[in-house]
């Protein structure tokens, strides 16, 4: 059977763009396998091409088979005690069966038998007829519109004015093309499949476009359509189109970076075309932040920067039509902005006409939880986590800077600004701190407090900013888990992991002397009796997040359970004990060490009395214990001031030389001795050996 290419277009209404790539790949993917589950594509050789514009989804496959090959298939039927008598012959039951499956009697003599025993059974092998693709089409397209990541379903009548159908917008163009024949019979959400397409609403040169073959179809849609069909082309166009207009500005200018918005804009034009445009260089005295979000949120806009970062008076925009002139789309675009720009202009204007300490007592006003209080009552416990932190950190400066800050990082809420894009919450802060001439550290602890706002982002830059940025996390932490507030698998509307992360992330990046039980206790009293203590299970949150992170750095699921297994106060010290660690289990003697401290502890835990390391060096009875323990009297001192040095990799290679002692041990001492005293003192023994080994990490998580 000759194989041709596959065409597979749905033509809609414009889609939801956020929501285009993700749709059109899908779209795309679930045909593909679909087909090559039924035995559709000819070879490994079938290749996936992906199409989704503002109205259209749609594949292109190679190597496509007409119909698929037959299959030799072979079903069980029933055990042979069942399906033949005593002689031999079939039973009513067997008739019955091999009847349903199209056979006779005919087919009894054919049967296989399978097994031995009560467990043999009877198999009727036959050949099931390949699938047509026009058939299978229909199937892998039903299966695909039913699998599709809809973000939100709508409902439309069809045009028969009585029937319905559920999609994410309303369809009304299929094509089916196999080479150059059309699968006419495919048909979904009431449309029968045809040759025809639409293309660029207003710059098409033919409406409709009559596709030729299934190879024809990107070509045609862009000569014939004005529509280039993929969205990676599109979105590789507009770059290019966006670099080479930033160049005819020159001054070297460049268009800001944002993947998500060169995504949507991507899923909202047919053909690009870039253009240039201006506004008044008065507005470039408003915090560039406000114009930037105010024209990529609402006008899908690209700002031009300079080359020192700062916003310019000019800005790029994609338009979907190429008119010969082009000055109405400009002046269209500029008019537009203009009064965007002037209400950022305004709300900024009218934000500084008061102080951000004048806004503190509106704070109360804000509801934050009903469990927990307004905003106002949430600053006031930032301020007194963030005091206990900064006494530790530093000195009254540093007391004063972030008591001041946390006392003002939430009052940018209540101003007009944010109110309009809360995404400068924190940003305007600074600002504001700034033009109430406010000290230049707290100003920039107000816009860093909520840093690290995702994965990858950058810490607050300043001691006063990490202090109340911890502060404010762990309010968050703390307050949440106290009320029983806590993340599900797939929810975590106060985003309690990413809290929990930015609280990580700053102890160990900025290497702070802060126990991690210490800071959560020192959380608890600002809630009063608003919580419960809930910070085992908050301990073993962040250190589930701490675990996960560390894998994802590429240590070992082995290596972190092992330094993870003695919860380590200090998170800035886990980097060096899990280093240490790789490095001690690279030594030869680290797998008998890890066997034997797996039985110490061991029998340790099965010990009748809670076990002291302590030892009376006048019960050591048997050499072998002797030589044990002169071996730590020798080793265990070095090991442990260079375990309080903070080398950790030197402490434990220290520990290797205890190898030979131990194994001696072990092969020589019985521990559980008849005489009580000899026994308690062997435990003793162990037990110092036990705590010598496992500061740095649970040596017997190491054991294989």
């Amino acid at each position: 059977m000759n194989a041709s290419n596959l065409l597979v277009e749905l033509f809609v209404e414009e889609l939801p763009p956020k929501a285009l790539q993700k749709l059109g790949d899908a779209f795309a993917g679930v045909l593909f396998e679909q087909l090559k589950a039924q035995g559709l594509l000819a070879s490994s050789t079938a290749r996936l091409t992906a199409y989704a514009s503002p109205r259209r989804l749609a594949a292109h496959i190679t190597d496509v088979l007409p119909q698929a090959e037959d299959k030799a298939i072979s079903q069980k039927l029933m055990p042979v005690a069942v399906g033949l008598d005593a002689e031999g012959k079939p039973t009513p039951a067997l008739l019955k069966k091999l009847a349903a499956l199209g056979a006779d009697a005919s087919a009894v003599a054919h049967l296989q038998r399978e097994g031995e025993g009560k467990a043999e059974a009877l198999f009727y092998a036959s050949t099931a007829k390949g699938v047509v693709l026009a058939d299978g089409v229909q199937k892998a397209l039903d299966e695909t519109i039913a699998k599709l990541p809809i973000p939100k379903v709508m409902r439309y009548q069809l045009q028969d004015g009585w029937s319905s159908v559920n999609f994410v917008r309303p369809a009304h163009g299929l094509v089916v093309m196999h080479g150059t024949q059309v699968l006419v019979s495919v048909k979904t959400l009431g449309l029968t499949a045809g040759n025809a397409t639409q293309g660029h609403r207003f710059e098409a040169k033919v409406s409709p476009v009559v596709i030729q073959n299934a190879d024809s179809y990107a070509e045609q849609l862009r000569e014939e359509g004005a529509v280039v069909a993929s969205f990676t082309e599109r979105r590789a166009d507009i770059v290019r189109q966006l670099q080479a207009a930033a160049e005819r500005v020159g001054g070297g200018v460049r268009p800001i970076e944002d993947d998500a918005l060169l995504d949507e804009v991507t899923a909202l034009v047919e053909r690009p075309n870039v253009l240039v445009c201006e506004f008044e260089q008065e507005f470039l005295n408003v915090p560039q932040e406000c114009l930037i979000l105010t024209m990529k949120a609402n006008q899908k806009y690209f700002p031009l920067l300079d080359t020192q970062g700062k916003l310019t008076h000019q800005f790029l925009i994609v338009s979907n039509i190429t008119p010969q002139d082009a000055s109405a789309v400009i002046e269209g675009n500029e008019r537009v902005v203009r009064p965007r720009l002037a209400d950022a202009k305004f709300f900024f204007d009218q934000d500084r006409k008061k102080t951000l300490e004048s806004r503190v007592e509106g704070l109360g006003k804000v509801v934050y939880h009903n469990k927990l209080g307004t905003q106002g009552e949430r600053v006031e416990r930032v301020r007194a986590i963030a005091k206990a932190i900064a006494q530790q950190l530093g000195d009254a400066r540093l007391v004063q800077q972030a008591d001041q800050a946390a006392m003002l990082a939430k009052t940018d809420l209540v101003t007009d600004m944010v109110g309009e894009f809360p995404e400068l919450q924190g940003t305007m802060g600074r600002y504001y701190a700034l033009n109430d001439s406010l000290d230049a550290a707290v100003a920039d602890a107000i816009e860093d407090h909520y840093k690290p706002r995702f994965a990858g982002d950058t810490l607050p830059r300043g001691q006063a900013g990490v202090v109340v940025a911890l502060a404010d996390k762990l309010e968050t932490l703390v307050g949440m888990f106290g009320i029983g507030n806590l993340p599900t698998g797939d929810r975590d509307p106060f985003a309690l992991r990413r809290h929990a992360l930015g609280v990580i992330r700053m102890l160990v990046e900025k290497d702070l002397p802060l126990d991690l039980q210490g800071l959560l206790n020192s959380a608890l009293p600002a809630f009063g009796d608003k919580i419960q203590d809930a910070t085992p299970a908050l301990l073993d949150f962040i250190y589930d997040r701490l675990s996960g992170s560390l894998r994802e750095q590429g240590f070992s699921a082995q290596e972190v359970e092992a330094v993870m297994a003695l919860r380590p106060q200090r998170l800035a010290d886990v980097q060096k004990r899990l280093d240490a660690v790789r490095a001690f289990a690279a030594l030869s003697e680290a797998q008998a060490l890890a066997t034997a401290n797996k039985r110490v502890g061991n029998i340790l835990k099965k010990a009748e009395i809670e076990v002291q390391p302590q030892v009376n060096e006048a019960l050591l009875a048997e050499q072998a214990e002797k030589d044990l323990f002169a071996a730590l009297q020798a080793v265990a001192p070095k090991a442990q001031q260079q375990f309080e040095a903070g080398d950790y990799t030197a402490s434990l290679q220290t520990l290797a030389a205890l190898r030979a002692p131990v194994d001696a041990f072990f092969e020589h001492v019985m521990v559980n001795a008849q005489d009580e005293a000899l026994k308690h003192n062997r435990l003793g023994l162990l037990a110092t050996l036990h705590e010598a080994m496992n500061r740095v990490a649970d040596l017997s998580l190491l054991a294989v």
